[in-house]
């Protein structure tokens, strides 16, 4: 059985006004919320038990998403508290609900026509990464993908890291020799970045990634969730 872990967490700064009163997650596209999107996805692709973290406004993710059992998925809320525990301190902290096995780690304020049931059970090396052409707001990218499928912190043409990986726990194994004394480790529970952790396994060749060419948006902005909303309500009926 396949588990999922969705980042669900962050304040949506860039999303104000609406996150004032609404987890970004939770902002409808095609009055659907975001999160529903993955949700669907992660069920398709046979998994079957999926982790939502949860800080900004966390009581609202149960009341609208409840146990899952309408996607044939069983969700497991984990709270990180008032303050985010940013993605890797969210990995850490949600580590223990997700099992031994490699799992599917998803931003949950993203949208892709990704099918999920493409992504390895089992990664070559610590993650693998779905990469997509840079953005027009993120033009550097993040990682350059070279022929063999590997992905390095260094070098160019650069893409884009999608938010959507496979992981395994090992990643994490080490985390505190790699992100070494960045504020926010001490805290209980502890918050810092995955980028670093991410690099530091990509040096050591244990980060297999794959370019994603199909549709991608980083709903960051209020624009940007216009813009997918009407995508979305302009497309076939019988798209999926």
């Amino acid at each position: 059985m396949r588990h999922a872990l969705i980042f669900a967490a962050g304040l949506g700064e860039r999303m104000r006004p609406l996150t004032d009163r609404t987890p970004k997650p939770l902002l409808e596209a095609a009055g659907k919320p975001l999160v529903a999107w993955h949700l669907e996805k992660l069920a398709a692709a046979g998994v079957h038990y999926v982790v939502i973290n949860t800080s900004h406004l966390a009581e609202q993710f149960p009341d609208v998403l409840g146990d899952g059992s309408r996607w044939g998925l069983r969700i497991r809320y984990a709270y990180e508290g008032p303050t985010p525990l940013e993605t890797g301190g969210g990995m850490l902290n949600a580590l223990s609900l997700l099992g031994e096995a490699p799992f599917i780690a998803v931003n949950g304020d993203i949208h892709s026509d990704l099918d999920y049931a493409c992504l390895p059970a089992e990664p070559q090396g610590d993650a693998h990464l779905v990469m997509v052409d840079n953005p027009a707001h993120h033009p550097e990218g993040d990682f350059l993908l070279d022929a063999h499928g590997l992905l390095h912190a260094q070098g160019a043409p650069r893409l884009t890291f999608s938010g959507i990986g496979v992981y395994r726990r090992e990643l994490l194994q080490h985390w505190r020799r790699v992100i070494g004394d960045a504020p926010g480790v001490d805290a209980n529970p502890p918050r810092f970045k995955l980028a670093p952790l991410l690099r530091a396994a990509m040096a050591d060749g244990r980060v297999h990634g794959v370019h994603h060419r199909g549709a991608w948006t980083d709903v960051g902005t209020p624009e940007r969730l216009a813009e997918l909303d009407r995508h979305l309500r302009q497309r076939p009926a019988t798209a999926t």
